[in-house]
């Protein structure tokens, strides 16, 4: 049925800005079922319209958002969870000056309804998807605590005399123990969680066949892709991890090379980062491509990001097939 008007929600911990797009009503609820249930008796009481043709929108908040995407999904209601930058960039000035929960519910229905034949209903992660997100999370920071004792240690043990400082090495060498440790487990246990799910075992067992794909990277792009439902292609995909290239240019007088943009996934587009200089160092085919083309002038850093589209071109293209990458260099003669 055709969308005929938009709610906007901001969503914040303990409550939920709620603004009819048309009407231009506001209302504030709890963020909780109970406020859930108020907000559909009070849009229904207000619009003459039926559920179905209303779409509701909000921004991604995390853990704050979640309860109130599942509750409209398990209604059967229309709505789409959107960048929150998307929303601020499509403002214009009506909705650059000041800020409130209010004006931000306004700005979200406002969009939403410009867009409205244009947005799309994602569904929400899996149980076991939304699992792997939290754990993965975990990891990431203790990784980041891991490296932050490494480098502290290493840097005093050639400053401070290790004789008198003993306990302070000690107790950073044993945290770093104990990272280890609880990084190991997580990674078991989300090893666990894919082999015993087996549309997650699929689609990792087929997208570490691409060189470059290691267990980390794997495992976040079943993630962040929602196992490959949200993205419609790899180019969208690699405008959403900012390693897509795009060119600047207006009439005679502007004609800029082509860069890829800052606003980006910066953990993903990292993570391919680094695929990218393994694949280079390990697959045959994407280290002949590098060599050939820096020995011709070209930049190394323009050539690596090639290399991180070509990976990510193939993680979907094995997607899309179902079956496992093959190099077909080794049957070149």
């Amino acid at each position: 049925m055709k969308i005929k008007d938009t709610v906007g929600i901001d969503v914040s911990k303990k409550t939920i800005d709620v603004v009819l797009h048309l009407l231009g009503t506001h209302k504030q609820f709890e963020n909780n079922h109970g406020g859930f249930n108020q907000m559909l008796k009070w849009i229904i009481k207000l619009t003459p319209l039926n559920l179905d043709e209303i779409l509701f929108c909000f921004e991604h908040t995390g853990i704050y958002s979640m309860a109130l995407a599942s509750y409209l999904q398990e209604k059967k209601i229309n709505y789409v969870i959107e960048s929150g930058l998307a929303i601020k960039k499509s403002g214009g000035l009506e909705f650059s000056r000041g800020k409130n929960d209010k004006v931000d519910a306004k700005r979200i229905a406002h969009y939403a309804y410009l867009r409205r034949s244009e947005l799309k209903q994602v569904d929400l992660p899996s149980k076991n998807v939304f699992r792997l997100k939290n754990l993965l999370t975990l990891r990431e920071r203790m990784v980041v605590e891991r490296a932050a004792y490494r480098t502290q240690t290493k840097e005093f043990k050639n400053i401070l005399p290790k004789g008198v400082n003993r306990v302070f090495f000690d107790v950073q060498d044993k945290m770093i123990k104990v990272l280890e440790k609880q990084i190991l487990k997580l990674e078991t246990e989300i090893k666990l969680i894919v082999h015993e799910d087996l549309r997650l075992k699929e689609l990792y067992e087929l997208i570490t066949t691409v060189k470059g794909v290691g267990f980390v990277l794997g495992v976040n792009l079943i993630v962040v892709t929602n196992c490959f439902t949200r993205f419609e292609n790899s180019r969208k995909f690699a405008c959403y991890s900012g390693i897509a290239p795009f060119e600047t240019q207006s009439g005679t007088s502007i004609n800029k090379r082509s860069k890829i943009s800052h606003y980006a996934n910066k953990k993903i587009k990292k993570l391919i980062h680094m695929a990218a200089l393994s694949a280079i160092r390990h697959d045959p085919e994407m280290k002949l491509y590098y060599h050939n083309r820096v020995e011709k002038g070209k930049g190394k850093m323009s050539t690596i990001n090639i290399v991180r589209n070509k990976i990510i071109g193939r993680v979907f293209a094995v997607v899309k097939r179902g079956t496992p990458f093959v190099a077909i260099m080794q049957y070149a003669k």
